[in-house]
């Protein structure tokens, strides 16, 4: 099969398209037949060693895909060959074919086009999980949204909105503050880039505080962190939550007397490791999940497609920080 390889350490340049022995699934795996393939932040870090997880090279970066079933293992009773699904795994997504196990794998509506599901559960699993598990998000509240305009930001927005929250988007140029309030943030505002210093930290602060009501937002998502997130928390309400979701900008030092001083949680977010220790609570939220999407409250906003061997471009464009929405590799 193709696969777009990586096979040494180093940036999206250093991908390369190639070949490798099609995988057979095994007792409690699902192989999938890949149409569609998510491009996500860990794929910039996993081939630069940079991720939690070092696979043995040649590996395929991907985490994400959506396809048909082309076989499966002998302990899978419920999923049948030609089914549409979505699947994740930590790596080997952009290739035509990947094995995933049955925890990992949902059916997926006919009506749902491969691009539209391979941009689909990482984002929106990872914006429910955090709004409704870890933050308990409520009717009424506000929520500061940073990084607004990226897939999982952007996931955040519409599932706030859905979940009658008053959504702040926080974003970097004008031309995502709009498609952030086209998704449902009621307000936002278009903050500068890094680095900061301590007079710049002073006015990013004062700009957060500007944007939320005065006594501060209930939940904040931080999906962008560095020193965005400092100043960011310095607008959090009274017993507020914020939600540590991401680190494109670095990872932040808080300084935990803001904590204190607004008796406010620091909540981490972790998805992958969330869905295999509570298989049941997954289930339920991707339930939920796909039920917003036929009710048409959640879309992914795909903003480029590329084929295959154009993979490391999505890959370089995502590390720019230069997308809205999704990028998804497609796979003929």
């Amino acid at each position: 099969m193709k696969a777009l390889l990586s096979q040494t350490t180093g940036g999206p340049q250093t991908l390369a398209l190639g070949d490798l022995p099609d995988p057979a699934p095994g007792a409690d795996e699902i192989l999938i037949s890949v149409k569609a393939c998510g491009v996500n932040f860990p794929d910039t870090l996993i081939i630069e060693d940079k991720y939690q997880f070092r696979p043995e090279r040649p590996f395929s970066p991907g985490g994400e895909v959506a396809g048909t079933v082309a076989a499966i293992g002998s302990n899978i009773k419920d999923i049948r060959p030609g089914d549409r699904v979505i699947g994740w795994c930590c790596w080997g997504g952009m290739a035509e074919k990947v094995a995933v196990t049955r925890p990992h794998c949902i059916p997926i509506p006919d009506a749902m086009p491969f691009d539209e599901a391979a941009a689909f559960i990482l984002t929106y699993g990872t914006s429910h999980y955090a709004l409704k598990q870890r933050g308990t998000l409520q009717p009424g509240e506000t929520l500061l949204v940073i990084g607004a305009a990226g897939g999982a930001g952007l996931a955040a927005v519409e599932l706030g909105k859905a979940m009658g929250a008053n959504v702040i988007a926080a974003v970097s140029t004008q031309e995502k503050l709009a498609l952030a309030t086209k998704h449902g943030a009621a307000s936002g505002i278009v903050y500068p880039r890094g680095p900061f210093d301590k007079a710049a930290l002073r006015s990013l602060s004062a700009l957060f505080k500007q944007a939320c009501p005065e006594n501060g937002a209930n939940v904040i998502y931080d999906a962008v962190g560095g020193d965005y997130a400092e100043a960011a928390l310095r607008s959090i309400a009274w017993d507020g939550r914020f939600l540590v979701v991401g680190f494109p900008a670095g990872i932040p030092r808080l300084p935990l007397n803001l904590a204190l001083l607004k008796s406010c949680q620091i909540i981490g977010v972790f998805w992958a490791a969330w869905i295999d220790r509570d298989p049941a609570g997954f289930r339920a939220s991707a339930r939920e999940l796909l039920d917003f999407y036929r009710q048409g409250a959640i879309r992914p906003v795909i903003s480029a497609r590329y084929p295959l061997h154009q993979g490391a471009d999505a890959i370089a464009a995502l590390s720019a920080r230069s997308a809205m929405g999704k990028l998804v590799v497609t796979i003929e």
